[in-house]
């Protein structure tokens, strides 16, 4: 078991990758544990949850809304549970998000942790204090920066996922090797088999670099001031087509991607050979690159990002393969260059 910590502003969170969700209890409170999670963690994994009470919420995007979050406080009020409360969210990303959402400002504030249980929880969702829900179709547009005060990352317990939710998770893993990790994404390269079926050790590996680039990033910058904004490459037009076409998030990330590649190489930064290699890995990982687009209503997703300002948006680039900025561009660069990705 690996460990590393994320210092925030008011709080420490300590992410411990490779630890076994049926050691859980051993971080806990004896007393007044609440469980966050879904229909299907909950019946794969019951057996390993610590005691405490549950409440079980839906599944899929369509969920992670503010009437979720008004059911697990009705749910919690009917418990009598006071600001002793510890919540557990046990799932995926979108698991977490609520629960540390809701434990972020039910009674102002109660002590929360999570379990993840899939690889995109496991590499970005439950680590960094973003916990939020959706709002009117708009990712995210709701929510607070608060640390979880540990998260359990459990290789074992990816073996139940879909390649669908497998994909989510790489999708993230790409990102923060093309932003940050140039030998991560050699590796990724290399190892292409034994990441898709998830081997062991190649798990241990993605899921440890991916936090350790996002740790840090976090620690430097908890609030997404500035340089926390890298963390978004891809995401732009990737929450865009999420909303719009309905992808699986890290499909829709990885078609991002690409469009933020390609403005990358228009601004004179990436060459058509990293392009390439982004968009063979993306291939090889089995991951979309491009997809036919309702242009007029990603465009005007986009134009509802949190990440605009006027009629521009703080967009990641990449340099190189490892190394990405953040600059302001113009929406009519998106729109030019979202115009050479559709098909």
């Amino acid at each position: 078991m690996d460990t590393l910590e994320i210092i925030g502003a008011n709080s420490k969170s300590t992410l411990f990758i490779g630890e076994k969700l049926e050691n859980i209890s051993a971080y806990l409170p004896s007393s007044q544990v609440v469980i966050i999670t879904d229909a299907r963690v909950r019946n794969l994994y019951q057996d390993r949850f610590p005691k405490g009470k549950i409440i079980e919420i839906g599944m899929g995007e369509e969920i992670k809304t503010l009437e979720t979050v008004q059911h697990i406080f009705s749910e919690l009020i009917n418990m009598e549970a006071d600001r002793g409360l510890f919540m557990v969210g046990i799932g995926g990303g979108i698991v977490c998000d609520v629960a540390g959402f809701a434990a972020s400002t039910y009674q102002r504030g109660v002590r929360f942790a999570f379990a993840a249980t899939t690889l995109l929880a496991q590499v970005d969702a439950s680590v960094g204090g973003k916990n939020g829900v959706n709002f009117s179709g708009y990712k995210n547009m709701v929510g607070v920066f608060n640390q979880p005060e540990f998260v359990i990352c459990d290789p074992e317990v990816l073996g139940t996922l879909a390649d669908q939710d497998r994909g989510c998770g790489l999708g993230e893993v790409v990102k923060h090797a093309a932003i940050a990790d140039d030998d991560l994404f050699g590796y990724l390269e290399e190892n292409v088999a034994d990441i898709l079926e998830l081997k062991p050790q190649a798990v241990h590996k993605i899921v440890y670099d991916s936090v350790v680039i996002k740790s840090g990033i976090v620690n430097r910058d908890e609030k997404e001031r500035g340089e926390r904004r890298k963390l978004n490459f891809g995401h732009t037009f990737g929450h865009a087509v999420e909303k719009v076409h309905k992808l699986p998030h890290g499909e829709a990330v990885s078609i991002g991607m690409m469009v933020a590649a390609n403005l990358s190489m228009k601004k004179g930064y990436l060459k058509n050979a990293e392009i390439a290699r982004l968009e063979n890995l993306l291939t090889a990982l089995k991951l979309p690159t491009r997809i036919a687009i309702d242009k007029e209503s990603v465009m005007e997703a986009m134009r509802h990002d949190k990440k605009r300002e006027n009629d521009t948006v703080h967009f990641v680039l990449l340099r190189r393969l490892g190394e990405a900025v953040v600059e302001p561009v113009p929406l009519s660069d998106l729109e030019s260059a979202v115009d050479n990705m559709i098909g």
